[in-house]
């Protein structure tokens, strides 16, 4: 079946769409706050499909999850108790809770940590503003964390160039399908 091929296609094109950019950032800004996806899936295609575009899409992606995890910062600052529910029903008490400890034993070294990883950075940003984290070494870690893994993400796609992306032609429905079954096998496991 090939499902990932039609989709993968769609996907290139629309990275190459002129108002691309402008959604990366809304996206970058969003996850580091409230929503649940990465912007490490617009950011890879964009800077495969355009090269010579990867270092700014890098930092557009940068500067907007910075500055949608300041906004998850004050919402952990000012409104915590509005979305303490949001986190119990979206399964992120728990994350929540180990984020608290982990700041209280690491500190600044936590949201760079979390910038950089899959953990959910939105988690972080908010716990920051909860905790009373000082705002300028949060901004720091953030800016460090968020630029080396976007920076990361474009330079695997500008390295990988033409070949990678016939390659992932190649194989993207076989990968598609792993990934979908590796998905069952870890919900399976923790159920």
């Amino acid at each position: 079946m090939k499902l990932f091929s039609k989709l993968y296609e769609k996907v290139m094109l629309w990275s190459k769409h002129k108002h691309a950019p402008r959604y990366l950032a809304g996206l970058s800004f969003a996850e580091s706050s409230f929503f649940p996806i990465p912007p490490d899936v617009m950011l890879a295609p964009m800077s495969l499909s355009q090269p010579a575009q990867a270092w700014r899409f890098a930092l557009l992606t940068t500067v907007a999850s910075v500055l949608g995890g300041i906004a998850g910062y004050f919402i952990g600052a000012f409104a915590f108790e509005l979305i303490e529910p949001l986190l119990h029903s979206a399964g992120y008490w728990d994350t929540y809770l180990k984020a608290r400890a982990w700041f209280e034993k690491w500190g600044f070294w936590v949201v760079f940590l979390a910038g950089f990883s899959p953990i959910p950075y939105k988690i972080f940003t908010i716990t920051a503003g909860v905790i009373g984290m000082a705002f300028l070494p949060f901004v720091l870690a953030s800016a460090i964390g968020r630029g080396a893994r976007f920076y990361l993400v474009a330079g695997l796609m500008v390295w990988g160039g033409e070949k990678m992306e016939k390659t992932l032609r190649q194989y993207i429905d076989q990968l598609g399908w792993i990934v979908i079954l590796a998905l069952i096998v870890v919900y399976l496991l923790y159920i």
